[in-house]
């Protein structure tokens, strides 16, 4: 009975190994999402696009392709070519944060609207949730079902502002935001909850999409409710208007 139970958790225990594939389907989504104002005005020739953004989307598909290249190496057996690969992380990592934080500067262009302050909860959400399970798989990092999950969560985090794009721009009739912005995140809710009840037996590391659910539904509290107060506008103003981009 021992043995056949042992069996049945096994069957239960998410593929890690096999993530590396999934995340060729978020490529597929970002192209979808970018297509109409990104890849397609390189072929009618209306391509205008700054540094910032080339920069920040750079960055991403590093992060991107991390995160399809390591699982695949692990499930080869390459495991001293995924660490090698894995150190590159240190760089991409601060340069994609440093990469959001220009480009969202870049894109308010010193004007201090009203609203500011909670436009910018956007732009942090992906910051602070990318960084704490970063932290989270580096810490970690001898912990195989700790880790795996952590980086898994960090490439969750890009399928809001991809399929986001794909459903504003291009499945709803007319561009609605927040309408938008609803789908995709009852979309994302159901793919990490769907994840936790795959994981409710396991015993180690299953804490790890919990909290990643728990974060998400923080900062869409506050997105959705356009929350903010007078120290968080008071930073708003000032992030503004610093000269850096």
């Amino acid at each position: 009975m021992e043995d056949s139970s042992a069996k049945v958790n096994r069957a239960k225990k998410i593929r890690f190994e096999k993530s590396g594939y999934y995340f060729i389907g978020l490529v597929a989504i970002m192209i979808l999402g970018f297509w109409p104002t990104y890849f397609s005005k390189y072929f009618d020739g209306t391509a205008n696009f700054n540094l910032y953004f080339h920069f920040h989307f750079m960055m991403a598909s590093l992060w991107i392709g991390l995160l399809i290249v390591q699982p695949i190496l692990i499930k080869k057996k390459k495991l001293a070519i995924h660490k090698q690969i894995g150190k590159l992380s240190f760089i991409i990592l601060p340069l994609f944060i440093i990469s959001v934080i220009l480009l969202k500067h870049h894109q308010i262009g010193g004007k201090v609207a009203q609203g500011l302050g909670a436009s910018l909860w956007l732009q942090l959400k992906d910051i602070i949730i990318i960084s704490v399970m970063y932290t989270i798989a580096i810490v970690n990092k001898n912990n195989i079902q700790i880790h795996a999950r952590a980086m898994i969560a960090t490439g969750i985090v890009f399928i809001e502002p991809t399929l986001g794009r794909f459903i504003i721009l291009t499945v709803l009739s007319e561009p609605n935001f927040i309408l938008g912005l609803g789908i995709t995140v009852a979309i994302m809710y159901t793919l990490i909850i769907s994840l936790i009840i795959m994981e409710r037996k396991q015993t180690s590391g299953r804490w790890v999409f919990p909290l990643l659910l728990l974060i998400f539904m923080a900062f869409h509290y506050l997105i959705f409710n356009q929350v903010s107060f007078p120290l968080w506008d008071s930073f708003a103003k000032w992030f503004a208007e610093l000269p850096i981009t």
